[in-house]
């Protein structure tokens, strides 16, 4: 065993300095892209109560989350596998504002098993979400915020899929489905198991037109899906209708501010069903069939924190969207080392300091150390020249 004790476990990674170099690089472009546009940073606790990090959304991420007991009280916690439901707690509890808010978090999250995407169990989650607003604009807000992301992790070539979970939702509530009944035809609809949603709906005795509007749920998928809802979902009822009116609102917004990206529609893929209240979307590349970003409306998440707010968000892995992206090595090149010698001399300490200050990579060399100014990665040396020290190429 004492020659295995390098290797890591399945999924978990460690960040050479190269690598960790272009993450960190990109986390700071991406903070200061959110702050730019109004989101604050907040920082959730990676270890918290297991109830509060499976409300709302985390009901969905049970099976995703190591449990642990709290030694201190004997209460069962849990190792964060997604931080959504612990910033709509900040919203709600500790910010308590009235107007719109926005925040943006970027952490380590561990999940018991991978996802799929970039095949990682401890992704580095970036996100933002907007509290407080239930209209399309935030969406487009966000929608906006996320292709910015991906092109800032050199993606330029994503696409939209977008859905509404009302849609749905509406024609269960309309065919009378118990719970039971309501997810049983969902999952098979997930899996476009058309054969097997024809025998549900006909052992459960439904008939035209709920039969075939559920039925047609499958196909409505593409760029024209909204068009031929519009026809096949006429007979549904109002807040259905009003689903696809609000999915055509936001289609014609990102044309409007995103015309060169795809934008295409599936009403049966449903991602976060169980918590979503309204619009769903993820981002994706060619060529690559897990999502590379997701997210959506999940109003009134914050209810169970004494204050139910509107909400809207995205999150993505980091680490996956480098994997997907541009080589970004030529953005995040090291800075230029200056290598300078071991000496107790108070003038050399000095223009150490000074160059430190001014933002240069400064190696002081080690007493007896092999290697030199390149071993160290540095372009430049002090030597001591004309009574001061001076930079030299090396």
């Amino acid at each position: 065993m004492l020659g295995e004790r390098w290797l890591l476990p399945a999924g978990i990674e460690e960040a050479l300095p190269s690598q960790a170099r272009i993450i960190e690089g990109l986390r700071r472009d991406l903070l200061d892209l959110y702050q730019s546009w109004g989101y604050e940073l907040v920082m959730p606790p990676f270890i918290d109560y297991l109830e509060s990090l499976l409300t709302g959304t985390g009901h969905d991420l049970d099976l995703q989350t190591f449990k642990l007991t709290d030694q201190e009280t004997g209460r069962l916690l849990g190792v964060r596998a997604d931080m959504t439901p612990q910033v709509a707690r900040m919203d709600a509890h500790q910010l308590r504002r009235e107007g719109p808010t926005r925040l943006c978090y970027l952490g380590t999250v561990l999940h018991t098993r991978s996802d799929g995407f970039a095949g990682t169990r401890s992704p580095l989650q970036v996100g933002a979400e907007i509290y407080g607003h239930s209209g399309a604009a935030s969406e487009l807000e966000i929608l906006r915020l996320v292709l910015l992301t991906l092109e800032r992790a050199g993606i330029g070539n994503a696409y939209l899929d977008l859905g509404h979970v009302g849609i749905y939702r509406g024609l269960a509530r309309q065919a009378g489905l118990t719970p039971d009944q309501e997810l049983t035809l969902f999952e098979a609809l997930q899996r476009k198991a058309i054969p097997e949603v024809t025998e549900l709906i006909a052992a459960w005795g439904l008939r035209a037109p709920l039969a075939d509007m559920l039925l047609a749920l499958a196909d409505l998928n593409g760029d024209d899906a909204l068009e031929r809802a519009a026809r096949v979902l006429a007979p549904a009822e109002p807040e259905v209708r009003e689903a696809l009116y609000h999915l055509a609102r936001l289609r014609d917004g990102l044309n409007t501010w995103l015309p060169a990206v795809p934008v295409h529609f599936d009403l049966a893929e449903l991602r976060g069903y169980h918590y979503k209240t309204g619009v769903v979307f993820a981002a994706f590349v060619p060529g690559w069939g897990q999502e590379v970003a997701r997210g959506g409306r999940y109003d009134d998440i914050g209810r169970v924190f004494g204050r139910a707010r509107p909400a809207v968000g995205f999150s993505s892995d980091l680490k996956g969207l480098l994997r997907q992206g541009q080589d970004l090595s030529d953005r995040y090149r090291p800075t230029p080392g200056v290598f300078a010698p071991w000496s107790p001399d108070p003038t050399l300490g000095a223009e150490i300091e000074a160059l430190r200050a001014s933002g240069a990579r400064v190696v002081t060399e080690l007493p007896g150390q092999p290697g030199g100014a390149r071993e160290a990665g540095c372009a430049e040396q002090l030597v001591f020249e004309g009574g001061r020290w001076q930079r030299r190429p090396v």
